[in-house]
């Protein structure tokens, strides 16, 4: 037998405590061991009973839970899910709490208490499972950076690799210019992201790393539903020197600006003219679940078929982005990065692109950002 993954429910309501506890134990595979009703008990909890997965809740007396989260992976890094709500404040504390180190949220379709919490039941459950599986190491707490501040790659790969009890030796490390691939010729590039769980502070360590005179514009997709993408955005701006912002229907794509894909619409690339812009479609369905979907921004970039495309896919379950960049290799000169399997918080959609042979470059997180500099040549 599969031994069940033991959850901590952590909700200042009682009620809530009850029907998330309900939801999770109807499932095999889970069993919620404890329940807390503020910070200071969730981390008493977590110390003695060391629970497999937590979620975990913003606003509650004593200790909040950005509070709780922080001291939680400073004593026992554990997965943590987050309940947001998707208030502008609510969305702009789930960005910290990625940053401090949640692996995923889940936006509550109500206020503090939820009464149609059964809307959500099978996502708390799906993002539940897909938290007690990640790579927790990638997951500790990491500070906001500042613009440009520098990071020890080789002193982080180090740590990574003896977390992971993974050999780095299968990961390509970038040390000279002559072991990445290249573009045959000169051109406009668009550099494409996807990723999912774990993202946004895969984004934060890549984005940082980039110049503002970077000669392509930045697109992104991060799996986020509506009302959040904009405060990931804003706060991805304030630390890099790039200009980060939610994608507007219509406008002009720009080197040196990073476009995030908004909540609840696809990403596409349109040409009109000698010029490219955003389009943000709410009429095509989710793709593999997904709306905006990476495969989506992908196969319309193939229709352009003048422009270089670098993909990269970072941490996320599943495989979107497989497909689109199948599409991309065979229309347009394409060059891929895929996250190592070492660095990944959720080691899926990269796995599919290499899995598939569709990855040129496989590098640790800390070092995608070389590596596109290197690719495009800046």
């Amino acid at each position: 037998m599969t031994k069940k993954k033991r959850v901590l429910v952590v909700d200042d309501s009682a009620f809530m405590r009850k029907l998330i506890t309900d939801f999770l134990n109807e499932h095999p595979d889970l069993e919620v061991i404890a329940t807390g009703r503020n910070g200071k008990d969730a981390i008493e909890k977590v110390k003695t009973l060391k629970p497999d997965v937590i979620t975990l809740v913003v606003e509650m007396p004593m200790m909040n839970g950005l509070e709780a989260l922080q001291e939680i992976m400073v004593v026992q890094p554990t997965p943590v899910v987050m309940l947001s709500s998707t208030t502008e404040k609510g969305a702009e504390n789930t960005m910290l709490a990625m940053e401090y180190g949640a692996v995923d949220f889940i936006a509550k379709p109500g206020g503090a208490i939820s009464l149609n919490l059964h809307d959500i039941k099978d996502e708390i459950i799906e993002k539940v499972i897909e938290a007690s599986n990640v790579n927790i190491s990638m997951m500790k707490r990491m500070r906001p950076q500042q613009k440009r501040d520098s990071i020890d790659i080789k002193e982080k790969l180090i740590e990574t690799s003896i977390k992971t009890k993974i050999n780095i030796n299968k990961t390509k490390n970038i040390t000279n210019k002559d072991s990445v691939k290249k573009f045959h010729t000169k051109g406009k590039f668009f550099v494409m992201i996807g990723t999912s769980t774990g993202g946004p502070r895969a984004l934060q360590e890549v984005l940082t790393k980039i110049p503002k005179d970077i000669a392509a514009p930045i697109l992104v997709v991060q799996h986020m539903p509506p009302g959040f993408t904009k405060s990931l955005a804003d706060r991805l701006d304030g630390f890099c020197e790039i200009h980060v912002k939610e994608a507007e229907d219509g406008e002009r794509l720009e080197n040196g600006t990073a476009y995030i894909a908004k909540g609840g619409k696809h990403l596409k690339i349109k040409k009109l003219g000698a010029t490219y812009y955003a389009h943000l479609d709410d009429e095509e369905p989710p793709r593999v679940g997904h709306r905006p979907a990476v495969n989506v921004l992908f196969e319309s970039a193939s229709e352009i078929r003048e422009l270089k495309y670098l993909t990269v896919i970072m941490t996320g379950m599943g495989n979107d982005g497989m497909e689109g960049i199948r599409t991309l290799k065979e229309h347009c000169e394409t060059i891929t990065i895929a996250e190592s399997a070492e660095t990944s918080v959720v080691y899926g959609m990269p796995r599919a692109i290499v899995d598939n042979g569709l990855a040129d470059e496989i590098v640790n997180l800390q070092e995608i950002a070389t590596t596109i500099k290197e690719i495009i040549k800046i």
